[in-house]
């Protein structure tokens, strides 16, 4: 890894994930999120002068992180239009696609990205920075039982509805606008010595709403099953509880809730067979990368199912 690598993003689980692909030299890759391009680099040295990579990221400043290398395309772009973008550079089929979820170490050290409790800068927290709507838009203008739903359902708060109730509550007397803002509106209802996990809870679950992550990594598993190749692997790394649900679940069932589809014969229909079990980081790399300690790492192989 190079330095401006380490410093833009410390990978997670890196030689695990990409062993997970099994990788054929001479085929076609996806890393669906390129960041510091670490695991990218790590699929590249594994193919030869045949094989391609192809690497999305819509943050912008992921672009100074691209690899000058004829094998690698980096597309800025949401994954969530995966199959879509990869039609317009000729390819409808690859031998597997590797996601690193969540959010990168520049995106949290960069104050003004607003993704960090550490600074008080403005509500941000867009991964595309082009985009319109931002967190902002998310503390002072969704309904109380809107905000309750996010910080329940992406955050893991128990105590959604207090904060939600204290954010309403003070945006009625001025906007909230900066991060430091909202953190004084919602501390007194955290225990002080667990004051910075819930904040990062907290902060979790709007970067969630605002960058509309659960129905991207849905739309990223779907059309996953429209790409790989039968025998191609898709490999993907989670880093909290509702993102490693949707992928175990997609992984196990082919969809995200209800049972798995079944034949006239009583045969289940899945496009993914799980490989190995749950991989997690050791002890090591967690002393080493304490962002590394809740990562799961799930592994499945595309079957000859069918799946549209």
């Amino acid at each position: 890894m190079n330095n401006s690598e380490s410093t833009y993003h410390v990978p997670v689980l890196l030689k695990e994930s990409v062993d997970g692909l099994n990788i054929n030299p001479s085929g076609t890759y996806v890393d669906a999120t390129f960041g510091g391009g670490s695991h990218s680099r790590e699929i590249l040295s594994r193919l030869n002068d045949a094989g391609r990579l192809y690497s999305f990221d819509q943050d912008e400043d992921a672009k100074k992180n691209s690899i000058d290398d004829s094998r690698f395309t980096l597309i800025e772009a949401n994954f969530a239009n995966i199959k879509n973008f990869l039609r317009l550079e000729g390819v409808r089929q690859v031998d597997g696609i590797l996601a690193d979820l969540g959010i990168s170490s520049h995106q949290i050290n960069v104050p003004k990205r607003g993704f960090s409790t550490r600074y008080d800068e403005k509500l941000d927290m867009r991964m595309d920075q082009q985009a319109d709507f931002s967190a902002f838009d998310v503390v002072n203008q969704y309904s109380e039982r809107d905000l309750q739903m996010i910080f329940s359902q992406y955050g893991d708060l128990r105590n959604a509805k207090t904060l939600a109730s204290a954010i309403v509550s003070a945006r009625e007397e001025e906007p909230i606008r900066t991060t430091g803002a909202l953190i004084s509106v919602v501390e007194k209802h955290f225990p002080k010595l667990k004051r910075n996990k819930f904040l990062a809870k907290l902060f979790q679950a709007i970067r969630i709403e605002v960058n509309g992550e659960v129905e991207a990594l849905k739309q990223l598993l779907m059309q996953s099953a429209m790409l790989i190749k039968p025998g191609g692997r898709l490999s993907v790394i989670s880093y909290h509880s509702l993102e490693d649900r949707l992928v175990k679940r997609f992984i196990r069932d082919g969809q995200f809730q209800g049972q798995p589809e079944k034949d006239m014969y009583g045969n289940v229909f899945v496009p993914y067979k799980k490989v190995g079990k749950l991989i997690i980081p050791t002890s090591e790399e967690v002393e080493q990368n304490p962002r590394a300690r809740s990562a799961k790492l799930r592994i499945a192989e595309r079957t000859e199912h069918k799946f549209e």
